[in-house]
């Protein structure tokens, strides 16, 4: 895949859900201890969607070892969708360790969560 730089009318979209999975990931990190996701950060590619076949982006963050550690995907029709790894424990319950925050929907209307799974030892 080719390095693609971003639309400039996709840019409000990508920095709106950066936004929402960084709010999410410090709800559920201890107190500054959530990464910091930055839209810099991003590696864009445009890719091509096989239901439609035009063209949508596919950004990837990396971390210090060049593991793939998060991702935003910018659909043809305008939605998007983000995941961004955080595995650490849930900062109130010791119940839940966190996977990661995800962020989808389109520019009015983006939802956020955070996938928890059991804590080892709590299963």
């Amino acid at each position: 895949m080719v390095a693609a730089t971003l639309p400039a009318e996709l840019e409000a979209l990508v920095g709106q859900a950066v936004l929402a999975l960084q709010q999410e990931a410090e709800r559920f990190t201890a107190t500054g201890s959530a990464p910091k996701i930055e839209v810099a950060a991003l590696q864009f590619t445009r890719v091509i969607d096989p239901g439609n076949q035009l063209p949508g982006y596919e950004g990837v963050w990396r971390n210090a070892r060049n593991a793939r550690c998060g991702t935003l995907t910018i659909n043809s029709d305008g939605s998007c969708f983000a995941e961004y790894d955080l595995f650490c424990p849930h900062p109130r319950d010791p119940r839940w360790f966190v996977e990661m925050v995800t962020a989808w929907g389109r520019a009015d209307a983006l939802r956020c969560e955070a996938k928890l799974i059991p804590s080892p030892g709590d299963e």
